[in-house]
């Protein structure tokens, strides 16, 4: 039985709707006023605002009962827009004075403070709705696979840049991509080549850099020829992902694609059947044309 992404949707919808935080709290100051109990609401509110609302009640008791009980209307019928609005303002640049909710988001907010509802219903939402896009972004890879191992760093590199794709995060997927092929290619070169790197650019090379350095010594390393031209097309993309804006989806997916079968090149079996060719059909990526070795 497959899972159901719109019953799941319609659950936490309906669960929100049921558990929006102040509604009861609302709804109970209303009845409490509604049928003449007021009064035990001093047990449970502080004493000055338990005194501003007696006071607010005594000078019109129906229009006080009507608004809290609009109020919990309010807070049911609007807690999914207000939690994606509690979500974007921590994820966005918020412009000083551009508070302008209305009263009942205020009392939603500082009722829900410890609770944190409105934050886990955006979070839940926002998950569900990136399942089915992921999962199609998902069928355009293939599993990986090499015949030497890289760091425990590099493998990180590559799962936080293949789930930025999955999720949408098209623009850090490609500077992740970057971070992959820098890691992968100092577990691979030889240690004296790497003293002179160090050396060289003071302990700060970029991909670029490492990547000049490889194909100036490909025979010392014994690293694929055809591998710094598809590097450099991953450090091309993520350069432009950090220099010159926001990255399209067709873009990072190129982009990982192409690092993926760099990393193939990279930790290929030299000895063994493992050819550029493989990697590609492996990846559905169009195989690289070869290009003579330069030292």
């Amino acid at each position: 039985m497959g899972i159901n992404l719109g019953r799941l949707e319609s659950l936490l919808l309906q669960m929100s709707a049921e558990g929006a935080p102040g509604r009861e709290f609302c709804e109970a100051i209303s009845e409490l006023a509604r049928t003449g109990r007021f009064a035990q609401l001093h047990e449970v509110l502080p004493g000055i605002v338990y005194d501003e609302l007696w006071a607010r009640y005594k000078q019109d008791p129906a229009a006080f009962v009507a608004g809290w009980r609009q109020l919990a209307q309010e807070m049911r019928q609007g807690f999914i827009q207000h939690a994606r609005q509690r979500l974007t303002s921590l994820t966005r640049i918020q412009a000083v004075g551009n508070d302008q909710a209305p009263a009942w988001q205020g009392i939603q907010r500082a009722l829900d403070g410890q609770q944190n509802d409105l934050l886990r219903t955006a979070f839940a939402l926002e998950l569900l709705e990136m399942v089915e896009p992921a999962v199609q972004r998902a069928t355009h890879l293939r599993e990986c696979v090499v015949a030497a191992t890289s760091s425990e760093e590099a493998d990180r590199y590559l799962d936080e840049a293949t789930r930025c794709y999955f999720f949408g995060l098209f623009t850090a997927c490609a500077v992740m991509c970057r971070s992959v092929l820098e890691e992968a290619i100092k577990q691979k070169l030889p240690a004296g080549l790497t003293r002179q790197i160090r050396t060289r650019y003071r302990n700060a090379a970029t991909l670029g850099n490492l990547l000049h350095e490889v194909n100036n010594n490909l025979q010392m390393t014994g690293i694929d020829a055809d591998f710094p031209r598809i590097a450099n097309q991953v450090n091309d993309t993520g350069r432009r992902a950090v220099h010159q804006g926001i990255l399209s989806e067709d873009e990072a997916r190129g982009c990982l694609q192409n690092a993926r079968v760099a990393i193939q090149l990279l930790l290929r079996n030299r000895s063994g059947s493992s050819t550029t060719r493989d990697a590609a059909l492996i990846l559905n990526f169009p195989c690289p044309t070869r290009q003579p070795s330069m030292n």
